[in-house]
């Protein structure tokens, strides 16, 4: 066997989300040749990528067949995480994806999903930051247990910035650190901007493959904020199956596909899906209507990233600071394991769409 009969063979390997074959996309890197084993490193586009397992056993299957049918083949699995971002940008430069969860109203999970999507990202090695943009009612130091353990400030070339928080592998800010939360936060529209674009901008985040951001619900001052002055990959609109939840739904994407606006949205998450009872784990109940955001999501002609089941465990979990995709043995960490796997390959497609375009 040789280098270049390997590579001609996984020429055929195509990457069903990128729409190109593995050796173009430079996802197959040192490939190493022993007699009759053959080994070599399969780069994904992120940690998370729900195909690693289907790439695997694709690539195996063409060397056997257009090499050698007796070849031992040994796949190693890497990552590097893809970026549209501009060259350019100074804005979060090291910050590779920014994706903002947001929903058309308040009271559908919008944070618990944000806060669980970042730690299912982190759980999969990658580089994640989760940054609560909801300024009037940050809800992530009560779910990360962090009440009480404010950021640090440290002097950097003649100028203080602030240090994120680091629980649960991934690294938290909120305005929820910087005032009383137990009184109400008084502030027009100018403050409020202002103190985001501080939060996002005098902190030290570091290289990060993905920013979670959890948006205050509606279509006001903070998203049009975000939007207009930081480069977000897409955003995510989180609801619940009800109708009521659904026409607000609407009303996010329509500003999320505005003329002016054009953030790509990568996809719609179903919170409060089902109701599973404990002692009856094969019966699904759907408290709030059965489908709404599949069909929902067909007419706006957007991907349903998941769905997320009602639990108990999950608001417990969050009340007492250890989100529950921190549980391994929980069964809904699962759920939004998936949701942050299918996120991820949005984001990847998303990147792949850009530098087509030329946006990179």
């Amino acid at each position: 066997m040789t280098k270049e009969q390997i590579l001609e063979a996984l020429k055929n390997v195509q990457d069903p989300d990128l729409k190109k074959d593995l050796v173009t996309l430079n996802m197959i890197q040192d490939i190493a040749i022993d007699g009759k084993k053959v080994k070599f490193t399969l780069v994904l586009t992120t940690p998370a990528c729900p195909l690693k397992d289907f790439l695997k056993k694709q690539c195996k299957d063409a060397i056997l067949k257009q090499v050698d049918p007796y070849a031992e083949v040994e796949i190693e699995l890497s990552s590097q995480v893809t970026t549209a971002r501009k060259q350019t940008e100074e804005l979060l430069k090291d910050v590779k994806n920014i994706i903002a969860v947001g929903s058309g109203k308040g009271g559908v999970g919008k944070s618990t999903v944000a806060v669980n999507l970042a730690v299912a990202l982190a759980n999969t090695g990658a580089k994640v930051g989760l940054m609560d943009a909801d300024i009037y009612g940050p809800s992530i130091p009560i779910m990360f247990g962090l009440q009480k353990e404010p950021p640090h400030m440290v002097e950097r070339d003649g100028k203080t910035w602030i240090m994120p928080v680091e629980k649960f592998g991934l690294k938290v800010l909120s305005i929820g650190f910087f005032v009383d939360q137990s009184k109400a936060l008084i502030w027009r529209g100018p403050m409020i901007s202002s103190a985001l674009k501080q939060l996002l901008t005098e902190a030290i985040w570091g290289e990060l493959d993905y920013m979670v951001i959890d948006l205050p619900p509606g279509t006001g001052d903070i998203p049009l904020t975000l939007i207009q002055n930081f480069p977000l990959t897409g955003a995510i609109i989180v609801s619940t199956p009800q109708e009521m939840a659904l026409a607000d739904v609407r009303k996010a994407a329509d500003m999320f596909n505005t003329d002016t606006i054009r953030i790509p949205i990568l996809g719609l998450v179903e919170n409060m899906s089902y109701f599973v009872p404990p002692d009856m784990p094969e019966k699904k109940y759907y408290i709030f209507g059965e489908s709404g955001c599949t069909k929902l999501a067909k007419e706006l002609s957007i991907p349903l990233l998941g769905q997320i089941p009602i639990v108990t465990a999950i608001s417990e979990a969050g009340d007492k600071g250890s989100p529950i995709a921190t549980d391994k043995k929980s069964l809904v960490t699962r759920a939004f394991a998936e949701v942050a796997e299918t996120v991820a390959q949005q984001v990847a497609i998303q990147n792949a769409i850009n530098e087509s375009l030329g946006v990179k």
